[in-house]
Formats: structure tokens, C-alpha cells, sequence
């Protein structure tokens, strides 16, 4: 009997159940996807080293799902009250004829199971279909080999997200079972017609705080948008806690100043149903301060992680083809009796060793390096013992110490000669330069680096290398780089005449080449030949490979996890919008009514709804795009090593086309639910 009762209050409140079920599912969707991830790279024929990535990557996706887990359920027991709110009355009337407290429990308690039930098979069949999708987003990610694929379930991951929301379940079983024994009669009955008491608020109060808060948000922008500034750690601490201060404020005095100010402007304020419609949202508005508060706190760090981690991603994918032009670079030292420091000691074998270059220690191992590489290019590091860092910047190096206080001021800098560097940039495809015989440049790429050489360059500082008096022949660096391992960190270095060198000089050998293999599983083939080379303690090599696979999983890293809590933060804040709208919808039942009897058509009433609706969503929302613009840029300088400006405005495409699908779907469904509840 209870079930069959149970059964028909689902299908006559089906409308009622929309946003509960759509979130439900949503919600396990995206736990099971996220946390399948291990099983769906099964298949995928990956290096070891990225299966190791991978690994790290689950280990880190499982703990964040606890967090998840709680910001679901929270998301849950909410839209649960919203279900209990809405029945009230049905609830009374069941107590009213002698039904007890503890069946109209067990009817709750079934209608949570079977909604459970149906929400968990429906959420882990999309989730199950679109985990397959998203092993095509990682294969694409690691570049891996997918001829192997096949389609993967994965146990763990059901296991994980069917235990989550039954705890889930269980939790909102017992609020409901607690909620209906305190629940009185009269209160039941009567809940429809009470109202929340909704006190006025002095307007010049409100400007007065608007203001405030706006000069103090005005001050973190600044703060944190200026290249200026350095923010300490406890600035930032500061900085944040302002920011939300701030933001409340801005949403309590905007609730007290929003129909004020509009009643001020006669003809927008009594246009059509306007008068009615901002009304009802200056009254929502007044009674989910904190709510809006904390909503677009959500927003506002769901669009900087989405935009982080999607301009992370392209800058990762991007710097990979620019920074790696070479297959592998061999590096070795040279004349340690020259460069050994007070506190460096070699043996006399390393000292020995230190007189070859990298060809002729692999010969005297009886390796040919010909065998390996197609093409190559030698490149002689020079580092003269009077020329350092801080001789470099001469009196800008105090600025310099303060700047950067833990900088090696005091160690050479490296010196390459003009033919050696065309010769480099040939085989990268860079561009060639001359010089004069008085003449050097600098070339570097760092970008906290390069304005401390541009401002020694602008000043025509000439230098004396090796005991030749030479000028710069630009103003400022030339981009470039010679480690491929460097990815856009190289300090920077000085190209000189030929004639300028000494060979005793030489500090560093280092050989550049491409490989004969272009099929990938023959360079890692070839790469694993070179590992077990005797010449691997004393040689160091840097290889496209291993950087590509390094630089893709801090990327995959970064990107699902990003992926990961900003689509849960975004559920949770337009599920809950959705949810309070919903609510007033059902209490606003009379007021539409009214109208109607007023003679006011269907029309009008459904644009006046959508316009109140869309505006309740977009309040939280432009605050939160406007706390992201200027996010965005202290995030940009957080991550210059690894996330180009270049890449951002792409990275903000994507995120808002997630963002505009999900909330923009919440925004829908809670249209066309408040439109079938007030048609009531």
C-alpha cells in the first residue's frame, strides 16, 4: 500500500522531481567518469613512465572525490528540502486523516529509493557511456596508441560511486525521518501560506556599504591585477578575505538598493509586469544573501580552474613543438680543473674525462652515435672566469638582489660563438644573426629574466670577454634558447665573434641531433638503447620524449582535475539557484494566480518569469566573471613558466562553453518547472 501510494506521488510530482533527478545524475555521472579513469588507460599502449603519471593521477582523483562526495551530498540533502517544502500540505493531509508520523516516513523513505535507485542506473549508464569518450580525451592527451582499445567498465569505480550515494541516501533517509517527527500539524498544513519575514533596509545604509565594498574590491583588483605589485603570502591571505567580505556586502546592499533604485526610473519600473517581477527579485535576492555570497565564490574560482587548466593544457601542447626542435641534446662537462668550486671535489679519472668532448667519450666506449642520429650539431659552452652574472648588470645588481633575493649572482655566464649558434638554429629552423668584431648579443627567454638584461642592454654596457671590449648590438635580448630541456626558463647567454673565445675556456659540450627513427615506438626503442649506454653517469641528455611525457601529465594532471571540481562547483551553485527559485515559485503560486484573475495573459506571465528567473541566475554570475578577469591575471603571473597570455582567451572559450551548457541547462529546466508550477 505504501508503495503504491509512494509510486503515484512520483508521477504526479514528476515536474517536482526534475532538477533532483537531473542533478542526481549528473552528479554520479561525473564521479564514476573521474574515478574510471585508471581502467579506461587499460588499454592504451603508453611508456612506463606515463603509466606512472596515470597512476598519480587516479591517486590524486580518488581523494579529491571524498571532497566530492561531501559537496554532493550537501547538494543533495538541499534539494531534498526543496521536495519536503513543496509537499507540506500533502504531508498534513495524510497526518489529517490518521495516517502516522512513521508511514508517512516509510512513503519518504520509498520514494528516496526509488528515485535513488532510478537516478544511480541512469547516472551510471551515461557515466559508463561517456567514460568511453573520455578515453579518448586522454589517449589524445598522453598520445597514446589506441589500436589496442576496446570498451572498458570499470568495477572500482562503480563500486566507489554506488557506495557513495547509498551513504548518500542513507543520509537523506534519516533528515527526512527526523524532519517529518518534529514536523506539527498545523505548520504542515499552513506552510504554503507563511511567508519569510523580509525586513526593509535603510537605503542610505546600503549605498553607503555598496560603496565601501566596491573601493575594497576596487583595492584587491589593483592588488592583484598590477605586474607592479608583489603580493606576499600573508598579502594574498588578506587579499582573499576582502574579496569575500566584499562580496557579500555588494549582494546585501544590492538586495536593499535594486527596487529602490528602479522605482526611481517611472517608465522602466511600471512597463509591462516589471513592477511585479522586481519585486519578486529584490525579495530573493534580500533572503539568499549568504546563498548568492557563496554561490559566486563558486562560480569565480570554477571559471579560473577551467580557464587554468585548459590554458595549461594548449600552452603545454604548444611550448612542446617550439621549446623541443631537436630529438635529444648531449651534454657533457668540461676542464673541471678549471671550473671546480672551493667546495667541489673530482677524481682524477673526472678530471681526466673532462679534456673529451661528448663524440669522443661515446668513442672511446666503441659507441658510433652515426648509428643513432640522422643529423647533428655540436655547441660550445665558453665561460670566461672574470665575467659573471653580477659584472653583467654592474650597478643594477642591487635592484637585481632585491628583487630576486636568491639568485646566484656570482656564477659565470656562458658564452656561445656566432657559428656555433647559426649552426644550432639551422637545425632548430630559428633565425640567424651577424655581428661585428666589437660587437655581442644576448639571447634568453625567460620572462623574469629578460627586462634585468634589457634594461643592462638599453644602457650600451660594453663587457670585456676575454680581454676584448665589446658592445651590444641590440637593445634588448633575442629570443631563443639552446637546452631543449630549458622550456622557456633559459636565463639567457652571450653570442660573440669567433675570434673572441679561448679554447681552454670551453666549460660545457654539448651535441644536438635528430633521430634516423621517426616512428615513435622506434625512438623509444632507440632512447632505451642509449639508457644502457656506460656513458650515462657522465653524459647528461635531455630527449623530446621524456620532456613531452613529463610536461603531458603535469598538463593531464592539472586538466582533469581542474575538469573535476569545476563542473562539481558549477553543479552545485546553479542547482542550488535553481533550487531557491524553484521554492519561490511554489509559494508564489497565489501571486500568479492574482494576476491571472487580473486579466493578465499567459504571455506576459511567462516573460516576466523567464526575465526574473535569468536575472537570479546572471546576478551571482557577472560578479563572478568580474572577480575572474582580474583572477585570471594574477593567475597568469602565478603560471608565466606554464601558461602562455596567448593562450588564455582559447582556454576562456572553452570553459564558458562548459559553463554555458550546465548552468545555462539549469536555467532552462528551472524555467519550464517554475512555468508548470505556477500554472498550478
Amino acid at each position: 500500500m505504501l508503495f503504491k501510494i509512494a509510486w503515484k506521488n512520483m508521477r504526479k510530482s514528476i515536474k517536482d522531481y526534475t532538477i533532483y533527478f537531473f542533478t542526481i545524475v549528473i552528479g554520479v555521472a561525473i564521479f564514476y567518469i573521474f574515478n574510471s579513469l585508471g581502467s579506461q588507460t587499460v588499454m592504451m599502449n603508453v611508456s612506463a613512465d606515463t603509466r606512472e603519471i596515470i597512476k598519480m593521477m587516479t591517486t590524486i582523483m580518488s581523494g579529491l572525490s571524498v571532497f566530492v562526495s561531501f559537496v554532493l551530498a550537501f547538494l543533495i540533502i538541499y534539494a531534498n528540502r526543496f521536495l519536503m517544502k513543496r509537499r507540506n500540505r500533502e504531508f498534513g493531509i495524510y497526518l489529517t486523516l490518521g495516517m502516522g508520523k512513521r508511514k508517512v516516513s516509510g512513503i519518504l523513505v520509498l520514494e528516496t529509493l526509488v528515485v535513488g535507485a532510478f537516478s544511480l542506473v541512469a547516472g551510471l549508464g551515461i557515466g559508463i557511456f561517456a567514460s568511453q569518450f573520455m578515453s579518448a580525451f586522454v589517449a589524445n592527451m598522453f598520445d597514446a596508441d589506441m589500436t589496442r582499445y576496446r570498451f572498458v567498465f570499470s568495477g572500482d569505480a562503480c563500486i566507489k560511486t554506488v557506495i557513495c550515494f547509498v551513504i548518500i541516501y542513507g543520509i537523506v533517509i534519516l533528515f527526512n525521518t527526523i524532519n517529518i517527527s518534529r514536523c506539527k500539524l498545523i505548520d504542515l498544513i499552513y506552510a504554503g501560506r507563511r511567508s519569510e519575514k523580509r525586513p526593509m533596509k535603510n537605503p542610505w545604509i546600503c549605498t553607503i556599504i555598496f560603496i565601501a565594498a566596491a573601493i575594497a574590491l576596487g583595492r584587491c583588483y589593483y592588488l592583484v591585477g598590477s605586474d607592479k605589485v608583489n603580493i606576499s603570502l600573508d598579502g594574498l591571505k588578506w587579499i582573499l578575505v576582502t574579496g569575500v567580505v566584499s562580496t557579500f556586502l555588494i549582494f546585501w546592499s544590492v538586495s536593499g538598493l535594486l527596487l529602490r533604485v528602479v522605482m526611481s526610473i517611472k517608465k522602466l519600473y511600471y512597463k509591462g509586469l516589471n513592477s511585479f517581477v522586481l519585486r519578486q527579485l529584490s525579495s530573493k535576492i534580500n533572503t539568499t544573501v549568504f546563498s548568492m555570497t557563496i554561490i559566486c565564490l563558486m562560480l569565480f574560482v570554477t571559471i579560473c580552474v577551467l580557464t587554468s587548466a585548459f590554458a595549461i593544457k594548449n600552452t603545454t601542447a604548444e611550448n612542446l613543438k617550439k621549446m623541443a626542435p631537436a630529438d635529444i641534446e648531449f651534454k657533457v662537462n668540461m676542464n673541471l680543473d678549471l671550473f671546480a668550486g672551493k667546495d667541489q671535489k673530482y677524481s682524477r679519472k673526472q678530471i681526466e674525462n673532462s679534456h673529451f668532448n661528448v663524440v669522443q667519450r661515446y668513442e672511446k666506449k666503441k659507441v658510433d652515435l652515426n648509428k643513432y642520429l640522422k643529423e647533428s650539431c655540436e655547441v660550445k659552452v665558453y665561460r670566461s672566469p672574470k665575467l659573471t652574472f653580477a659584472e653583467f648588470c654592474g650597478d643594477t645588481i642591487q635592484d637585481v638582489k632585491e628583487q630576486y633575493p636568491f639568485m646566484l649572482v656570482n656564477t659565470g655566464e656562458d658564452i656561445v660563438t656566432i657559428s656555433d649558434y647559426n649552426r644550432l638554429m639551422e637545425l632548430f629552423g630559428g633565425k640567424k644573426y651577424t655581428l661585428a668584431e666589437d660587437e655581442y648579443m644576448v639571447v634568453a627567454n625567460f620572462d623574469g629574466i629578460i627586462p634585468v638584461r634589457n634594461r643592462v642592454l638599453s644602457q650600451g654596457r660594453q663587457l670585456n670577454v676575454f680581454d676584448r671590449k665589446l658592445k651590444p648590438k641590440y637593445k634588448e635580448c633575442q629570443d631563443g634558447f639552446m637546452d631543449i630541456s630549458s622550456q622557456k626558463l633559459d636565463m639567457g647567454f652571450l653570442v660573440v665573434p669567433d675570434d673572441v673565445v679561448q679554447e681552454k675556456w670551453i666549460a660545457e659540450d654539448c651535441l644536438f641531433g635528430n633521430y634516423k627513427a621517426s616512428a615513435k615506438q622506434e625512438v623509444r626503442r632507440l632512447e632505451d638503447e642509449l639508457r644502457k649506454l656506460p656513458l650515462k653517469s657522465t653524459c647528461i641528455y635531455a630527449s623530446k620524449q621524456e620532456i613531452a611525457d613529463a610536461s603531458l601529465g603535469l598538463s593531464a594532471m592539472v586538466t582533469f582535475i581542474g575538469l573535476y571540481l569545476g563542473i562539481v562547483f558549477l553543479i552545485a551553485g546553479a542547482a542550488i539557484l535553481a533550487l531557491k527559485e524553484l521554492s519561490e515559485s511554489a509559494d508564489n503560486v497565489e501571486r500568479y494566480r492574482m494576476l491571472r484573475k487580473l486579466g493578465v495573459e499567459n504571455r506576459m506571465l511567462n516573460g516576466a518569469l523567464f526575465r526574473q528567473i535569468f536575472i537570479f541566475f546572471l546576478c551571482p554570475m557577472v560578479l563572478a566573471v568580474i572577480h575572474s578577469y582580474f583572477g585570471m591575471q594574477f593567475s597568469t603571473r602565478l603560471l608565466t613558466y606554464v601558461a602562455e597570455k596567448d593562450q588564455l582567451f582559447t582556454a576562456t572559450m572553452l570553459a564558458a562553453a562548459i559553463i554555458a551548457v550546465l548552468y545555462g541547462g539549469y536555467l532552462i529546466i528551472t524555467y519550464f518547472s517554475s512555468k508548470s508550477i505556477v500554472r498550478e
